[in-house]
This record gives structure tokens, sequence and C-alpha cells, in this order.
């Protein structure tokens, strides 16, 4: 593993205070319309506009979900941001603040922090999203881990995961297997060959507003694809006592254009790659929202099928060891 990454200089967390650290990182956090209270009390006081509200978490393990020779502390901060709004976004909602938490070894660069937070809130920003608060805490030697807990709000009834039927569309909103061929670079020492999945790979930028648009179309059922398309379809499938039933010329695109990038293994990186967090739904017949294209349909049955094959796993469970034969179909060929 070659390392474009260099140690930190300067001062560590256990040379300063929680006060001063807070003093650099809240000035880079944004507010937000929703803010009624923001950081300074024990807690935030953030409207909630519909009388109700969605609510996510999602953490970050240095070791388990980045490393540092392949991220920098303002990748993760703007990774955290797209895994937590993907969600609220799947559920047809928009995301209006976040909570925070670092639980940092005291001798991890104050550098790290700032930057961290630097890349949270310009991604936070660019979604429209507040940073209201959060909490810090010390942990042993060599521990990083960052947690955000998102709520957000939504315009329609939330779009659950239960309400695919038989007939309906599948169809997906952004990219597949980028940032599966992305991590497959890096872990080849081959960044160079694919700039852009290696990029989404490290700060994802799903189309948030995508969910609200899918929810006021009529979407049925919802969910972004965190772990692999063919186990998050799987969910749906699971979740709505249907099957889904994925068809190998619509994803056939999708497959030529990482082909050039990582060679044979782009089925693979489509079929079963995490961290994409695009958005995936179930729609009536008819057409569908602008931004949206569909790549399978709702049938009766249980789990999910690859032109008539059944597929199962793939993607990324974080207590499951993946049995290395585990290998999706072909996909098929016009």
């Amino acid at each position: 593993m070659t390392s474009s990454r260099t140690p930190q200089p300067g001062p560590r967390l256990s040379d300063i205070s929680e006060e001063r650290l807070l003093r650099e990182i809240l000035p880079v956090l944004p507010s937000g319309p929703a803010v009624l209270l923001g950081p300074g009390d024990d807690t935030a006081l953030v409207r909630a506009r519909t009388g109700a509200v969605l609510a996510t978490t999602d953490a970050m393990v240095r070791g388990r979900d980045w490393l540092d020779e392949w991220s920098t502390a303002e990748d993760v901060g703007r990774k955290l941001v797209a895994q937590n709004a993907a969600d609220i976004a799947a559920m047809g909602g928009h995301t209006t603040a976040l909570l925070v938490t670092l639980v940092a070894d005291p001798q991890t660069p104050v550098a790290w922090a700032r930057d961290m937070a630097r890349g949270l809130g310009a991604a936070a920003a660019e979604a429209g999203v507040a940073v209201v608060g959060g909490d810090l805490s010390s942990a042993p030697a060599g521990t990083l881990m960052v947690s955000v807990t998102a709520l957000g709000d939504a315009d329609t009834a939330p779009v659950l995961r239960s309400g695919a039927r038989v007939g309906d569309q599948v169809a997906v909103s952004g990219t597949l297997g980028w940032s599966a061929a992305g991590l497959l670079l890096l872990q080849r020492d081959s960044a160079e060959s694919g700039p852009d999945q290696v990029t989404w790979h490290r700060r994802p930028r799903p189309a948030y507003d995508q969910g609200p648009a899918a929810a006021a179309h009529g979407a049925t059922a919802m969910l972004d694809i965190s772990d692999g398309l063919v186990r998050d379809a799987g969910r749906i499938a699971s979740a709505s006592g249907v099957a889904v039933e994925l068809q190998g010329s619509l994803l056939r695109d999708d497959v030529d254009a990482l082909t050039p990038v990582v060679g044979d293994d782009a089925r693979a990186c489509v079929l079963t790659g995490g961290e994409e967090h695009s958005l995936l739904a179930c729609f009536p017949e008819g057409e569908l929202p602008a931004g949206w294209r569909r790549i399978g349909d709702v049938r009766t049955g249980v789990g999910v099928r690859v032109d008539g094959a059944a597929v199962a796993g793939g993607g990324w469970d974080h207590f499951e060891r993946p049995a290395e034969s585990e290998e999706p179909p072909p996909l098929h060929q016009e």
C-alpha cells in the first residue's frame, strides 16, 4: 500500500481543552432556518415544521469505515453527511439538522478534528443542513470514531421499505458501483485509473432532492443503496413480501461505464458494491420522475433475481464474514 498521507504536525487534543477545540470547530459548522437555538446550551432547539421528526444515525470508525492512508479528515466529514442525509432522503424527507459526536484518542491531532469539521460543515452547508451540537469524548490509544445523528421532516407521508407492490417498476436515481470501484482501485494502489470513482468513494454526493421528488411522484418503497444493490433490493423485497427482478440489459450501461476502470470486476461493483448512497425506489407503472431510470420490476415471490436467477448477499455487513465463493450471476447481455 502506498500512502499519500503524512502525519499531521501541530498540537494534539491532549494539548488543549474541550472549550478551545469547540472554538476551533464551531465557526465552520452552518446554522439554518429550522434552528431556534444552536450550540451552547444543554440541547439545541430545532423547529419541527410538520409536527413529526425523521431521525437516523450513522457512525464511522477508523480502521473499519476508513483508513487514514486513503481518506483525509475532510473526506470523513463529508461522507458522514452523505450517509445520514441520504437516509432522510430515502424516507422522502429533507434533512434539517445534524448532531455530531467525536470519540478520539487524545493523541489525535487538533488539525484532524478541525479538518473533519470543515469537511462536514461544507457538505452540510451544500445540502442546506444545520449542525446544532453534539458531544466529545476521549478514547483508548488508536481509537477514532465520528458519529452523526440527522433530523429531518417530510412534506408527504414517509416512504417505507414495505410498500412495494407486484407490478411496480424498480428504479434508481444516481450511479451504481462507483464507490466500490473506487475502493477497489485504492486497494490496488491504482487510484489514478479512476479518479471520479475514487472521489465518489471518499466523498459521495447523493442527489438528496430526489427523495422528496420520488415521494411526491408516488413512490411505494424506497431506501438508499448503502450496502449494495442486491442486498438493499432484498430488504425492500423482504419488507414488502415480494420479489425484485433486476434486468441485466437495464444495468448494462452501468457495467460498461466501469469496465475500463476495474475490468471484469465491474459487474460485481454494480450488483454488490456498497456505500453508493444512490436512491432505490419502486413506482407504479407509468412515467418515472426526472432523474430516475428503471432497472427492474416487482414480481410475486421472494428475494432478488437477476434475469431470473436468484441472487443474495453481497455488499457490506458489519458482523458477517462473507463467503469467499459468493459471486453474483452474470448480467444478461442483449
